[in-house]
């Protein structure tokens, strides 16, 4: 009786270990693939692990999906690679995906955009009703992907009446969608569109650019030197200082106020226009409240950014073109005044003489909604 017994328990281990066995090799796969590295570091055995991952077959979907809400870019490659490979495979073979799960994931907005982008996407081949059934209530999604899908959809409406010449109906549409899009491209075309119906629309002010700065320059930046070196304005901006700059020339800060597009800085104007030059743009603006920013920027030439008098974003690159918002920044406002100071320095390669010697910068959330602030620069 006792050999009888004990049989019977170790059968059940094993019956109730499968589960359990199956998990476990599960979670080791997905922590090989967030293992990967930057330059190929771990590639060969993500990608062992890819195709162990791929085996485990649909049951192991929705755990890949979750996995991508922490993964690295390059791991969230591996991964997205494999949903498609698992969800495409399981589709040829006639069988069905979880639909009902990716739906509940997707309405499950503390995962990632990403991860629940991609269940979207399987969700709308899957369930041909899905898009009309979600989008509408995605307008105010904290993804800006599936945001941008909703937003979509309320342009299509507005672009048909204002086709059908309906004025009122167009513009109630379109301010509709501009209340939720973010996406540069989605408000450009909103801007157009009021332009040709006679509706004053300021694009600058509603992304929330900065315009009214003090500048100082212009510096010593031939053969880079002066990206790396600490002039008074990097320790520190006193604004009724005095300083000895590029060719020993007295430098003072000076107001601006740019009157150009998106915001645009042009040191040219203020300053004139040089090379293996780098002038420092400086803004004050007071927060109601703490709160996490990103301080986006974009700058062709090689650009530091600082809040508060710290270092929160560097790269020296030249010429590498310009880009909305490429420059991201993630810091904290305090309450009250918060100094803002950008350090924008040029080379002197004559083929590039015409290279802008400009920046842009605003001050968002994560997604990309300008933040309240009141510009105070000059006012202590």
């Amino acid at each position: 009786m006792r050999a009888v017994f004990t049989v019977i328990i170790v059968a059940g281990i094993g019956l109730l270990g499968a589960t359990n066995a199956q998990t476990a090799e599960l979670t080791t796969l997905l922590a090989r693939i967030h293992s990967v590295g930057k330059e190929g570091k771990g590639n060969a055995d993500a990608a062992r692990a890819w195709r162990e991952l791929v085996k485990e077959g649909p049951d192991a979907l929705m755990e890949i999906l979750t996995s991508l809400d922490d993964a690295s870019p390059t791991a969230a490659n591996w991964l997205r690679s494999a949903i498609d490979a698992i969800a495409e495979k399981t589709q040829l073979a006639g069988k069905p995906l979880p639909a009902a799960k990716f739906e509940a994931f997707v309405r499950e907005t503390r995962h990632s955009g990403q991860a629940r982008r991609l269940a979207y996407e399987w969700l709308v081949k899957t369930d041909a009703t899905a898009a009309g059934r979600l989008l509408p209530g995605m307008l105010n999604d904290p993804g800006a992907e599936l945001r941008r899908e909703a937003v979509e959809l309320v342009l299509k409406d507005a672009h048909k009446l204002f086709d059908k010449d309906d004025k009122p109906g167009a513009i109630a549409a379109y301010k509709k969608a501009l209340e939720s899009a973010r996406d540069i491209d989605q408000i450009q075309l909103i801007e157009k569109r009021f332009k040709k119906m006679g509706v004053e629309f300021d694009l600058t002010a509603h992304l929330g650019f900065i315009t009214r700065w003090m500048i100082a320059g212009p510096f010593d930046n031939t053969q880079g030197k002066g990206y790396h070196t600490e002039f008074p304005p990097d320790k520190g901006v006193d604004l009724k200082a005095v300083y000895t700059g590029k060719d020993k020339k007295e430098v003072r800060w000076q107001e601006f106020v740019t009157t150009q597009p998106l915001g645009v800085v042009d040191f040219k104007k203020p300053i004139g226009a040089l090379q293996g030059a780098l002038a420092y743009a400086y803004t004050a603006v007071n927060s109601e409240k703490e709160q996490r920013v990103e301080i986006r920027c974009a700058s062709g030439p090689a650009v530091r950014i600082y809040l508060n008098g710290k270092e929160i974003y560097t790269r020296e690159e030249y010429h590498h073109g310009v880009e909305l918002d490429q420059h991201i920044a993630p810091g904290v406002l305090k309450e009250g005044r918060n100094e803002i100071l950008v350090k924008v320095c040029n080379n002197e390669l004559k083929e590039d003489k015409d290279e802008p010697w400009a920046f842009q910068l605003r001050i968002c959330d994560a997604l990309g909604t300008p933040v309240r602030i009141a510009v105070v620069t000059g006012k202590r």
